[in-house]
């Protein structure tokens, strides 16, 4: 069982449209009540203080996480969406909810669990069964998985959508930009729309089971000759549009490896990363989530199980393109190279100023110097995640507002970021640059082919 869930409690989901809208409307009203008599007390001592900070305080910063973790579906996923699985990259004060977002694991109670199954199932469907766990092994924020074994002996995971929560996508992604907007936190003159609604989008084609079996099947042929990787077989016979039922893998969760050999770590990570790269540029389907929770170490066998794929899906060729040309770029050191690739990838484009163009592409040479600088490079102790953020800061500060860009380039970005972060958490030693090297000759090996 996930640790995190012996913390958690049985909390029903409010499964209504016009319930969990009137949740958030609550949340939001109280946050507003809170932020003006916070005001007037600070007016009243002759301060002056800004929308922000009325806002983000510790009482708000509760309530909000509380709220949002409570409701689980869109609206909590957008919040785990933004926090890549990290505070490192925020505010601190939105780390503050983007980590409660993630230990917050309530999952429903039995009797709502009950309806859900046999609404998907049938009255009778405990009858097959030998046993069902109604404690689940893991909840989220879309839905929750138990372990269950049928009569026929098959062990089994079983993912269960929380009821209401594919119809209230819409209405939910709705009420969170509105209070994102409220925040003060956007940078001004930042359009947060085209995100918004492709998050609503990707979202939709999460809470669709029967999308993800799919897409399990798929990325499970495509690792079929890869040792060391695994999926779960999927069970159509259980399998309904809000019921995933999958075989059961057995394993620790990948970020609880931590304490295992140094060399097993390195491996880890190694083998995450090159596994990432074949996504992007040979299978061209991206696992788009990079949840820790979503790869499984058996330290038996030493292999990684691949678990959530509602996340996957495909990747344009011409960016694929565009990202091995920006690997190139960069273990060149070829300036004006990457910052070509760069504006065609939309990092920034012709209407953006020098001094910010030369920031980014700074940015991107400076993760570049760092990865071929030491061999292995130490994710453990290289400070150049910390040195990211405060460059990113900068350039924040400095006001350029970043252009929209393609969700696919999001994702792309989300996954190599959490690829990062995992080997970071590991304290892995990995050549990097070496992997990187190696896979850009790959692709050109490729097209001469």
């Amino acid at each position: 069982m996930d640790k995190k869930l012996t913390q958690s409690r049985a909390l029903a989901v409010p499964s209504h449209r016009m319930t969990r809208f009137g949740k958030l409307s609550g949340m939001t009203a109280g946050i507003a009540g809170n932020m003006a008599l916070n005001g007037i007390a600070q007016f009243s001592q002759g301060q002056r203080p800004t929308v922000r900070d009325l806002l983000l305080t510790p009482r708000n910063i509760k309530r909000v996480a509380e709220q949002l973790a409570q409701m689980r579906g869109a609206a909590m996923k957008i919040g785990q969406l933004m926090s890549m699985d990290s505070g490192e990259i925020l505010p601190p004060e939105l780390a503050q909810i983007m980590a409660r977002l993630r230990n917050d694991t309530h999952f429903m109670p039995p009797a709502q669990l009950k309806q859900v199954l046999s609404a998907q199932w049938s009255d009778q469907w405990l009858k097959s069964f030998r046993r069902f766990d109604v404690r689940p092994i893991a909840a989220a924020s879309i839905g929750q998985v138990h372990r269950a074994q049928l009569k026929d002996g098959r062990d089994m995971a079983i993912k269960v959508q929380y009821p209401g929560v594919a119809k209230s996508i819409d209405s939910d992604v709705a009420n969170v930009g509105a209070l994102m907007r409220m925040s003060g936190l956007l940078p001004k003159g930042f359009d947060i729309a085209p995100y918004l609604e492709e998050a609503r989008k990707q979202l939709h084609e999460e809470t669709d089971y029967a999308r993800e079996a799919d897409q399990l099947e798929q990325f499970s042929a495509l690792i079929a000759e890869k040792p060391g990787f695994v999926c779960p077989q999927v069970h159509r016979d259980w399998s309904t549009p809000e019921i995933l039922t999958m075989s059961y893998v057995s394993g620790i969760p990948i970020d609880e490896t931590t304490n295992l050999p140094q060399q097993t770590r390195d491996r880890i990570a190694e083998r995450m990363i090159e596994l990432t790269l074949e996504e992007l540029f040979d299978f061209g389907v991206l696992q788009t989530d990079p949840n820790f929770a979503n790869y499984l170490f058996d330290p038996e066998t030493e292999d990684i199980a691949l678990l959530d794929f509602g996340a996957a899906r495909e990747i344009d060729p011409k960016i694929a393109a565009q990202y091995r040309d920006l690997l190139a770029a960069g273990l060149a050191g070829d300036r004006s190279e990457i910052a070509r690739v760069s504006q065609d990838i939309g990092f920034f484009t012709t209407d953006t100023d020098d001094i910010h163009q030369d920031q980014i592409i700074g940015m991107i040479e400076f993760v570049f110097k760092n990865l071929g600088e030491t061999r292995p490079f130490d994710f453990a102790t290289n400070v150049l995640s910390m040195r990211m953020q405060a460059m990113g800061m900068a350039l924040a500060e400095s006001g350029f507002i970043p252009p929209p860009l393609p969700i696919d380039i999001l994702l792309v970005q989300r996954k190599l970021g959490g690829m990062f972060l995992l080997a970071k958490r590991l304290g892995a030693r990995v050549d990097a640059a070496a992997l990187l090297k190696q896979r850009v000759a790959c692709v050109d090996a490729r097209r001469v082919g």
